[in-house]
């Protein structure tokens, strides 16, 4: 009936079953698109008619949950804000379905800052904040003692744990001319504090996590290291009627937590305080 309907064939129809022809491909992903408009859609009527429009939920990676949100959210309670935050973990890779389904109102997600800047068709993108990253050791280090910029080189025969074998935090190591000797791969801000505080490994830091990793020694290196872009994402169509409450904390704790790329122009437009 759909054949008939729009005039072309959509399957090709033999003894293997049936198998889409290119019409058929095409008809497929603007049904699918169709398919997770109609879903945000629900999603965002929903709040309007009042079944969630108290609580804003926000879909954010592991590093940005351990500080910088609560600090947002912390800014929201002080401000006397009754905007309740639901906040769930999401790594980037997994991020972009959940944002379109309608499961957040707010994304937060980072990019490479050197990289090309990366867009989801209809969805805002609102610049937040670019953090870096130290070299974390523990306090009986024998580079410890100092806060000033250090060569890199000096932890190239110290064990240590990364976030993964591959990607721009080993790389950087291998340009300056040495293989790190990885101990361990994770990505838990937790596990790798521990193994760092007690002197098995040394490893990265995350500007977001500086102010929450005690019981480390910290020090930049003199060497220019890469920088993300922290950014939220807004799904398309109306936005929550609360989340530019949430925004509005999230740029102004920005500067504590890394460079602030917010612009102006946007902390003019959000809506005011009461609201």
């Amino acid at each position: 009936m759909l054949e008939t309907e729009i005039g072309v064939r959509l399957f090709d129809r033999g003894r293997g079953g049936l198998r889409l022809t290119h019409a058929g491909e095409v008809l497929l992903e603007h049904a699918d698109h169709i398919s997770w408009r109609l879903e945000l859609a629900n999603a965002q009527i929903a709040g309007i008619a009042g079944a969630r429009r108290d609580h804003v939920r926000v879909g954010a990676f592991p590093t940005s949950l351990a500080g910088y949100l609560p600090a947002a959210v912390a800014r929201l309670i002080e401000t006397g804000s009754d905007v309740e935050v639901q906040l769930v973990e999401v790594t980037p890779s997994k991020l972009e379905p959940r944002l379109l389904s309608g499961e957040f109102d707010i994304a937060i997600s980072y990019g490479d800052g050197a990289g090309e800047r990366a867009e989801i068709a209809g969805v805002t993108r609102i610049d937040l904040l670019q953090d870096t990253f130290l070299m974390a050791m523990s306090r009986d280090h024998p580079l410890a003692g100092s806060t000033d910029p250090v060569e890199l080189t000096a932890f190239a025969d110290d064990d240590w744990v990364l976030p993964s074998t591959d990607g721009y935090l080993i790389q950087v190591c291998r340009d300056a001319g040495f293989e790190p000797r990885v101990a361990s791969v994770t990505y838990d801000p937790l596990a790798s504090r521990g193994l760092i505080s007690r002197g098995i490994a040394v490893g990265w830091c995350p500007t977001l996590l500086a102010h929450d990793m005690e019981g480390l020694a910290l020090r930049p290196i003199t060497a220019e290291m890469p920088r993300r872009d922290v950014f939220a994402l807004l799904p398309p169509g109306e936005p929550h009627p609360r989340a530019h409450a949430v925004l509005r904390a999230l740029t102004d704790t920005a500067p504590a937590f890394g460079i602030s790329s917010a612009p102006p122009a946007y902390r003019i437009a959000i809506a005011p305080r009461n609201q």
